[in-house]
């Protein structure tokens, strides 16, 4: 999928995916699980944004003798963005704060996950919102690329 940013007008083709069905976006890191989940927590971070968790899922799963890829997610938000979101549909609120889970496949590659901010509008019915939805999905376009980068 090619996806084209205004002001930016470049195009990222770096094996990104978005499935209409679900709603995600999907990029392939170059990196693996644990430092592409920590250079996106320290970008996130650097834009002003609150790390409220970090679940390593493998890890947990390993706890109750279950054998997991290396999966991470990482729940972060800006209470200045997504509150004003909420206000236009408060249902989203089950979709905030943010998350991007960080996984590793069958064939070791990893791959940095997020909720498409567009599929939340038509989920959640949000009106009247596009300049919110279009700061939140040019903030986790960019988390995401900057994530995923050596």
């Amino acid at each position: 999928m090619v996806r084209f940013l205004i002001g930016g007008v470049f195009a990222f083709v770096l094996c990104t995916t978005a499935n209409a069905d679900n709603g995600l976006i999907t990029l392939k890191s170059s990196l693996s699980v644990n430092e592409t989940a920590d250079k996106f927590e320290k970008v996130a971070q650097e834009k002003g944004m609150v790390i409220f968790a970090r679940i390593d899922h493998a890890h947990r799963a390993e706890k109750v003798g279950v054998t997991l890829r290396p999966t991470q997610l990482v729940i972060f938000g800006n209470p200045k963005v997504g509150s004003p979101l909420m206000a236009c549909s408060q249902s989203v609120a089950i979709d905030l704060p943010q998350k991007v889970v960080v996984s590793e496949d069958e064939n070791q590659q990893v791959w940095l996950t997020y909720n498409d901010p567009y599929y939340l509008v038509k989920r959640h019915d949000i009106k009247d919102c596009d300049a919110v939805v279009e700061k939140v999905s040019r903030a986790l376009t960019n988390l995401a690329q900057t994530a995923t980068q050596p």
